[in-house]
């Protein structure tokens, strides 16, 4: 079964240069690109799910394939509502590797048709998380290089 529509599910805590790399790479090789931008209550997002979707959609502007949205709920679920059975995952190390496995494979347990598809960064990109992003701008460092110039300005404006 051919998929057209891929779905990019995170929390995107912020949405980081890494992030926008896989989506731009992901829209060369799908027709549609989903940005799931989850609740995720049990992270604790710095930002609310409104800001981190309102992000995401200002820094992707530039990638027609891509469509932001929120979600709540099981992924296997949220990607048949989207029409599609195939969901993108960034594998930066191969430390994430094993958890992205284990969550292939039971996704594909709950729905036979599910599958993942996964990309790798660019190497100049690898290293760079949400969470580091955080970490660095929480205190006082500087981001620039990491995340899209909006995203800088909403990470100085919370810990301003």
């Amino acid at each position: 079964m051919l998929s057209h529509t891929v779905v990019y599910p995170g929390t995107f805590d912020p949405v980081t240069n890494g992030h926008i790399d896989l989506i731009e790479r992901a829209a060369k090789l799908f027709e549609k690109v989903v940005v799931a931008v989850a609740t995720s209550e049990k992270k604790a997002p710095l930002f609310d799910l409104e800001k981190r979707v309102a992000l995401a959609q200002e820094c992707l502007g530039h990638v027609p394939a891509a469509e932001v949205v929120p979600f709540h709920g099981l992924l296997i679920d949220f990607v048949a509502s989207q029409g599609s059975h195939c969901v993108l995952r960034g594998l930066r190390a191969v430390a994430d590797f094993e958890y992205e496995f284990q969550l292939a494979n039971m996704n594909r347990a709950m729905q036979p048709e599910f599958e993942s598809v996964f990309l790798t960064p660019s190497a100049e990109l690898s290293y760079i998380s949400s969470s580091l992003v955080r970490e660095i701008a929480g205190l006082g460092g500087d981001v620039s290089g990491f995340v899209p110039p909006p995203v800088v300005a909403a990470l100085s404006e919370r810990f301003a």
